[in-house]
């Protein structure tokens, strides 16, 4: 059943993007068209401009242009992506043209659309029968996002339903828009351009090779022997990036071939950019409009739309969109290439002219069903029917309380080896390529000393594992732990991250103090004895932070632990100058930037203001830890990872994706770490926020989390879950699931941690 207009809402604001003038190109016309007929039509309607932009700063865009964004820097096409979610347009609009976005076949608007949630409109301007492996797989990301796909011709139906296997029920066809004009004599408009007493045959388009002008100009002599008044008009500059590459050489090359045939005399060039309205002038004062491209497959011609639109008698080569418009005798159809066959059509309108005249009233009727109200019409009808078939997330009930999933060492069994725990996966699949890290054989190291009800023996077992990983990284020579191993059991460095060694630091503290057999504890102490000096070369924050957390689980086993106690002190401190630096009225962080495992830094202020008696530490630590849960906070109240997408923008809100796992983690054992001296249970409350994290009270209420086998998803993209389950994404689930369980078994209490007042 056709959907009618008025039983649909009315879509009050969309994002449009494409090419837009003043630059010039067929996609820019077009897309400045679109949104004029958009404007026209329905006054009330919100369109933001996005205009693609392949020389930053070249253009002077007018004000309906709301962002360029720069063809080849990624950054730029997810800033946008970023203002289009925070805009609240209702729908986006593409253009889809090869060539006008960057990345191999244009794949860097996949990184724009994946961070949209608004439904997709795609228009395609070309549709290739035989894509290369970059195009065709730009245009399945393309048709998969896509809530509609516009096409131009039916062909183009044809084609995405035969080739890439589209679902035919998203794909409309909208013919190209053309303008409103009235249909005009064209003697009665030659004199404006000088050409009365001529029969003018005109073709219009940017001049490049592959368009078939030899064709026409192979043709002319036989048609000026017939008619000496011929005139052929070729309208247009030389495409920029011919021009770019060799300057006018291919029209030096016409003309030569001209005058070589002897009709250098009935050609004109006129070398430059037309805007619309003299286009149509020139339109108008021609007899016959020749396309004689030689592209089998064009599926769009905005110069051929234009040229049905305004009532010209048209011969063309049989392309794809030619056959269609021109089709029931609206139009005069040649073979390629065929010169003779192209001069016998010309030649024969040019004489007949009665002939001319009925195909023109005839192609003119076509053309009152393309103009751009009508296009306008037929697109909003689509944009609404997206908009209205988007889902909508249920409002959903308190949730039900928390039961944390029991720790589970599956998961981490199937990722492991005698050698340490893999990085990576394919699904659930260990991925042995990448070998392994000391990052996640440190955190497997503590999941082992945290599991409450884990077997001993399996307990003795991994833990001798992950601790002959991390005894085996320790390089003596430059006295730092290599990060990462070869499959092989070679490594790859000799001195590995400052990240990695302060989270090596980080495992050994928790083991010395956790661990539940004496062996391994007295074996991370030893450790910890000899390598905690490297601590005081570390320049990163985040590293210093893992140090911290390390020498405050010392402390705890050993309160004399002196080298443990000058970490605290002198990283504590570099801690607060740095808060003190970077905070702003509405910026209490340490750094001007959010990154990775952001709650690890007010943890850690945390930890040493309490191991150290430093009220001020505890303060600043539980300020920022504040201040952090606020920005990972989503509006509907729901844990919002700091995405991926964030890292690196100054002073700059948080975005929403890619969420990682880490995070959430991070961010539960902080607000452990805030319970603990605090005893407030807000922070119980938080913790257990970040967790349902996990579980699926998320934005996009998906799970990461598989209890069946303890897995954990590597991250929450904007339209789904990451499959791949890596080590970092697994261990923080179970390191997760362990730290809420001892906060639940207690009722919201931690073992161990005396209750202390906090100015």
């Amino acid at each position: 059943m056709a959907i009618v207009q008025d039983d649909l809402p009315r879509t009050r604001h969309i994002a449009l993007i494409g090419n837009f003038l003043p630059r010039k190109c067929g996609i820019a016309t077009y897309t400045t068209d679109t949104y004029n007929a958009l404007k026209a039509r329905f006054p009330d309607l919100r369109v933001d401009v996005y205009a693609m932009d392949d020389r930053p700063g070249a253009y002077d865009y007018p004000a309906e242009v709301t962002r360029a964004i720069a063809q080849n820097e990624r950054g730029a096409y997810l800033d946008a992506a970023r203002a289009i979610e925070a805009s609240g347009a209702q729908a986006v609009w593409l253009q889809h043209e090869y060539g006008i976005y960057g990345g191999p076949a244009g794949e860097l608007i996949l990184a724009l659309l994946d961070r949209v949630s608004a439904p997709l409109i795609v228009t395609l301007h070309t549709v290739l029968e035989q894509p290369n492996p970059d195009e065709r797989r730009v245009l399945e990301a393309l048709l998969k996002r896509a809530a509609r796909v516009v096409v131009m011709a039916e062909k183009g139906r044809e084609i995405l339903a035969r080739v890439y296997q589209a679902d035919p029920r998203k794909v409309v066809m909208i013919p190209h828009g053309v303008p409103d004009r009235a249909l005009a004599e064209p003697d009665a408009i030659k004199p404006r351009f000088g050409w009365q007493g001529h029969k003018v045959v005109l073709t219009f388009g940017l001049l490049a090779p592959g368009k078939g002008i030899e064709t026409l100009i192979e043709a002319l002599p036989a048609i000026v022997a017939a008619e000496p008044s011929t005139l052929y008009v070729l309208v247009g500059a030389t495409h920029p990036n011919l021009v770019a590459h060799e300057g006018e050489a291919y029209r030096d090359r016409l003309k030569a071939l001209a005058a070589e045939l002897g009709v250098a005399g009935n050609i004109a060039f006129v070398d430059r950019f037309v805007e619309q309205e003299e286009l149509l002038d020139y339109l108008q004062a021609a007899d016959v409009y020749v396309t004689p491209y030689t592209n089998p497959a064009q599926i769009t011609s905005g110069t051929l739309s234009y040229a049905v639109g305004v009532g010209q008698a048209v011969v063309s080569t049989p392309y794809v969109h030619a056959t269609e418009i021109l089709a029931d005798d609206h139009g005069r159809l040649v073979p390629f290439g065929d010169s003779t066959a192209m001069a016998h059509e010309i030649g024969a309108l040019l004489a007949d002219a009665a002939a001319r005249r009925a195909l023109s009233e005839r192609a003119y009727a076509r053309g009152r069903t393309m103009i751009w109200p009508r296009l306008a019409e037929a697109a909003m009808r689509e944009v609404d029917a997206a908009v209205a078939s988007a889902p909508r997330r249920i409002a959903r009930a308190v949730p039900a309380p928390l039961k944390p999933l029991t720790p589970d060492l599956t998961a981490i069994e199937r990722m492991s080896d005698a050698t340490g725990i893999l990085q990576h996966a394919i699904y659930s699949v260990p991925d042995r390529r990448h070998g392994y890290c000391i990052d996640d054989n440190a955190r497997a190291l503590m999941l082992v000393t945290q599991m409450a009800d884990l077997v001993e023996e399996l307990r003795d077992t991994w833990t001798t594992i992950y601790a002959s990983f991390v005894q085996h990284a320790w390089n003596p020579d430059t006295r730092r732990f290599r990060n990462f191993m070869n499959y092989d059991r070679s490594w790859c460095e000799d001195a590995g991250s400052e990240d990695s060694n302060g989270r090596t630091l980080w495992a050994l503290g928790v083991v010395a103090r956790d661990a539940g057999i004496v062996k391994h504890r007295d074996w991370a102490g030893s450790m910890f004895d000899m390598t905690a000096g490297l601590a005081f070369d570390l320049g990163s924050p985040r590293a210093q932070a893992f140090a911290m957390l390390g020498a405050s689980a010392m402390l705890d086993t050993h309160p004399d632990h002196a080298v443990a106690r000058r970490i605290l002190t002198t990283f504590g401190e570099e801690l607060m100058a740095l808060l003190a630096e970077a905070r702003r009225p509405e910026w209490s962080w340490f750094e001007i930037v959010l990154a990775y495992d952001n709650a690890r830094l007010p943890e850690a202020l945390i930890r040493a203001g309490e191991a150290l008696g430093r009220d001020d530490m505890m303060a600043r630590g539980l300020e920022t830890l504040d201040w952090i849960v606020a920005q990972q906070t989503s509006p509907e109240g729901r844990f919002r990872a700091v995405g991926t997408e964030s890292f690196g923008r100054a002073y700059a809100e948080p975005a929403a994706f890619d969420q990682q796992p880490l995070e959430a983690q991070a961010t539960i054992d902080a607000c452990a770490a805030a319970f603990a001296v605090t005893r407030d249970r807000r922070w119980v409350a938080e913790a257990e926020r970040a967790y349902r994290w996990f579980l699926g009270v998320n934005d996009l209420d998906l799970p990461l989390a598989s209890p069946q086998d303890g897995g954990c998803f590597d991250g929450l993209m904007p339209h789904g879950v990451n499959r791949n389950q890596g080590a970092e994404s697994i261990l923080a689930l179970q390191l997760a699931s362990c730290a809420i369980s001892a906060l639940s078994k207690q009722g919201g209490t931690v073992a161990g941690r005396p209750e202390r007042a906090v100015a």
